[in-house]
Protein backbone atom coordinates (compact mmCIF):
# COMPACT_ATOMS: atom_id res chain seq x y z
CA UNK A 1 0.00 0.00 0.00
CA UNK A 2 1.42 3.40 -0.96
CA UNK A 3 1.95 5.93 1.76
CA UNK A 4 -0.01 9.17 1.52
CA UNK A 5 1.95 12.22 0.39
CA UNK A 6 3.39 14.00 3.39
CA UNK A 7 3.98 17.68 2.95
CA UNK A 8 6.80 19.47 4.62
CA UNK A 9 5.94 22.31 7.03
CA UNK A 10 7.32 24.78 4.47
CA UNK A 11 5.10 23.38 1.70
CA UNK A 12 2.08 23.43 4.00
CA UNK A 13 2.79 27.07 4.85
CA UNK A 14 3.24 27.98 1.15
CA UNK A 15 -0.05 26.33 0.19
CA UNK A 16 -1.88 27.99 3.08
CA UNK A 17 -0.48 31.35 1.97
CA UNK A 18 -1.58 30.71 -1.61
CA UNK A 19 -5.13 29.88 -0.46
CA UNK A 20 -5.13 32.96 1.75
CA UNK A 21 -4.01 35.15 -1.19
CA UNK A 22 -6.71 33.69 -3.44
CA UNK A 23 -9.37 34.27 -0.80
CA UNK A 24 -8.12 37.83 -0.33
CA UNK A 25 -8.20 38.45 -4.08
CA UNK A 26 -11.70 36.97 -4.38
CA UNK A 27 -12.95 39.14 -1.52
CA UNK A 28 -11.37 42.27 -2.99
CA UNK A 29 -12.82 41.66 -6.46
CA UNK A 30 -16.26 40.90 -4.98
CA UNK A 31 -16.16 44.20 -3.08
CA UNK A 32 -15.13 46.14 -6.20
CA UNK A 33 -17.94 44.49 -8.18
CA UNK A 34 -20.46 45.32 -5.46
CA UNK A 35 -19.44 49.00 -5.50
CA UNK A 36 -19.68 49.15 -9.31
CA UNK A 37 -23.07 47.42 -9.42
CA UNK A 38 -24.63 49.52 -6.67
CA UNK A 39 -23.20 52.75 -8.10
CA UNK A 40 -24.59 51.86 -11.52
CA UNK A 41 -28.01 51.05 -10.04
CA UNK A 42 -28.09 54.28 -8.03
CA UNK A 43 -27.30 56.38 -11.10
CA UNK A 44 -29.78 54.49 -13.28
CA UNK A 45 -32.47 55.06 -10.66
CA UNK A 46 -31.70 58.79 -10.31
CA UNK A 47 -31.00 59.58 -13.98
CA UNK A 48 -33.78 60.95 -16.16
CA UNK A 49 -32.33 59.65 -19.44
CA UNK A 50 -32.76 56.04 -20.59
CA UNK A 51 -29.52 54.31 -19.58
CA UNK A 52 -27.34 52.51 -22.09
CA UNK A 53 -26.56 48.83 -21.64
CA UNK A 54 -23.24 48.50 -19.75
CA UNK A 55 -21.25 47.27 -22.79
CA UNK A 56 -22.41 50.23 -24.90
CA UNK A 57 -21.60 52.66 -22.10
CA UNK A 58 -18.14 51.18 -21.65
CA UNK A 59 -17.41 51.42 -25.39
CA UNK A 60 -18.67 55.00 -25.52
CA UNK A 61 -16.44 56.02 -22.59
CA UNK A 62 -13.46 54.34 -24.27
CA UNK A 63 -14.05 56.16 -27.56
CA UNK A 64 -14.43 59.46 -25.69
CA UNK A 65 -11.08 58.87 -23.98
CA UNK A 66 -9.39 57.76 -27.23
CA UNK A 67 -10.91 59.64 -30.18
CA UNK A 68 -10.07 58.05 -33.51
CA UNK A 69 -9.72 54.54 -32.09
CA UNK A 70 -10.50 51.75 -34.55
CA UNK A 71 -12.99 48.95 -33.99
CA UNK A 72 -10.14 46.44 -33.75
CA UNK A 73 -8.28 48.59 -31.20
CA UNK A 74 -11.46 49.05 -29.16
CA UNK A 75 -12.10 45.31 -29.23
CA UNK A 76 -8.59 44.63 -27.99
CA UNK A 77 -8.82 47.28 -25.28
CA UNK A 78 -12.19 45.99 -24.02
CA UNK A 79 -11.18 42.36 -24.51
CA UNK A 80 -14.18 41.70 -26.75
CA UNK A 81 -14.52 40.08 -30.14
CA UNK A 82 -14.29 42.58 -33.03
CA UNK A 83 -17.73 41.54 -34.35
CA UNK A 84 -19.22 42.28 -30.90
CA UNK A 85 -17.70 45.76 -30.96
CA UNK A 86 -18.94 46.27 -34.52
CA UNK A 87 -22.46 45.47 -33.36
CA UNK A 88 -22.14 47.89 -30.44
CA UNK A 89 -20.77 50.58 -32.78
CA UNK A 90 -23.76 50.15 -35.08
CA UNK A 91 -26.22 50.55 -32.21
CA UNK A 92 -24.44 53.63 -30.85
CA UNK A 93 -24.26 55.20 -34.33
CA UNK A 94 -28.02 54.64 -34.77
CA UNK A 95 -28.55 56.69 -31.59
CA UNK A 96 -26.26 59.47 -32.91
CA UNK A 97 -23.80 58.84 -30.06
CA UNK A 98 -20.76 58.13 -32.21
CA UNK A 99 -19.54 58.75 -35.69
CA UNK A 100 -17.50 56.58 -38.01
CA UNK A 101 -14.99 58.04 -40.44
CA UNK A 102 -13.51 55.81 -43.10
CA UNK A 103 -9.73 55.83 -43.20
CA UNK A 104 -7.73 56.53 -46.29
CA UNK A 105 -6.45 55.11 -48.58
CA UNK A 106 -8.24 51.76 -48.44
CA UNK A 107 -11.45 52.90 -46.73
CA UNK A 108 -11.98 49.47 -45.21
CA UNK A 109 -11.37 50.46 -41.60
CA UNK A 110 -13.06 53.20 -39.66
CA UNK A 111 -12.05 55.57 -36.88
CA UNK A 112 -14.55 56.22 -34.12
CA UNK A 113 -15.38 59.46 -32.34
CA UNK A 114 -18.19 60.41 -30.00
CA UNK A 115 -20.72 63.04 -30.96
CA UNK A 116 -21.61 66.17 -29.01
CA UNK A 117 -24.74 64.37 -27.83
CA UNK A 118 -22.56 61.56 -26.43
CA UNK A 119 -20.18 64.01 -24.73
CA UNK A 120 -23.14 65.62 -22.97
CA UNK A 121 -24.53 62.25 -21.94
CA UNK A 122 -21.17 61.05 -20.57
CA UNK A 123 -20.68 64.27 -18.62
CA UNK A 124 -24.17 64.08 -17.11
CA UNK A 125 -23.62 60.43 -16.11
CA UNK A 126 -20.23 61.15 -14.54
CA UNK A 127 -21.49 64.23 -12.71
CA UNK A 128 -24.48 62.37 -11.29
CA UNK A 129 -22.35 59.38 -10.29
CA UNK A 130 -19.83 61.63 -8.54
CA UNK A 131 -22.61 63.59 -6.83
CA UNK A 132 -24.31 60.45 -5.50
CA UNK A 133 -21.01 58.94 -4.34
CA UNK A 134 -19.99 62.20 -2.65
CA UNK A 135 -23.26 62.21 -0.69
CA UNK A 136 -22.61 58.70 0.60
CA UNK A 137 -18.93 59.40 1.31
CA UNK A 138 -19.88 62.50 3.31
CA UNK A 139 -21.97 60.29 5.60
CA UNK A 140 -19.14 57.83 6.22
CA UNK A 141 -16.73 58.08 9.14
CA UNK A 142 -13.54 60.04 8.35
CA UNK A 143 -11.38 56.94 8.90
CA UNK A 144 -13.35 55.02 6.25
CA UNK A 145 -13.06 57.91 3.78
CA UNK A 146 -9.32 58.15 4.40
CA UNK A 147 -8.91 54.37 3.96
CA UNK A 148 -10.77 54.48 0.64
CA UNK A 149 -8.73 57.45 -0.60
CA UNK A 150 -5.48 55.76 0.42
CA UNK A 151 -6.49 52.58 -1.46
CA UNK A 152 -6.98 54.32 -4.83
CA UNK A 153 -3.32 54.23 -5.99
CA UNK A 154 -3.00 50.54 -5.10
CA UNK A 155 -6.26 49.72 -6.89
CA UNK A 156 -5.06 51.52 -10.01
CA UNK A 157 -1.76 49.58 -9.90
CA UNK A 158 -3.74 46.33 -9.51
CA UNK A 159 -5.84 47.20 -12.58
CA UNK A 160 -2.74 48.10 -14.60
CA UNK A 161 -0.95 44.86 -13.70
CA UNK A 162 -4.01 42.72 -14.36
CA UNK A 163 -4.49 44.47 -17.71
CA UNK A 164 -0.91 43.69 -18.68
CA UNK A 165 -1.46 39.93 -18.38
Amino acid sequence: MAEPDVLSPGELSRRAGELSSRAEAATLLAAISAVRRTARRAVRHAWQTEPLPPAQGELLRLIASKPGISVAEAAQELRLAPNTVSTLVGRLAEQDLLSRQRTLPDGRSVRLTVTGKAHQRITEWQDLRAYLASQVLAEMPPDDRRTLADAVPALLRLAERMGAR
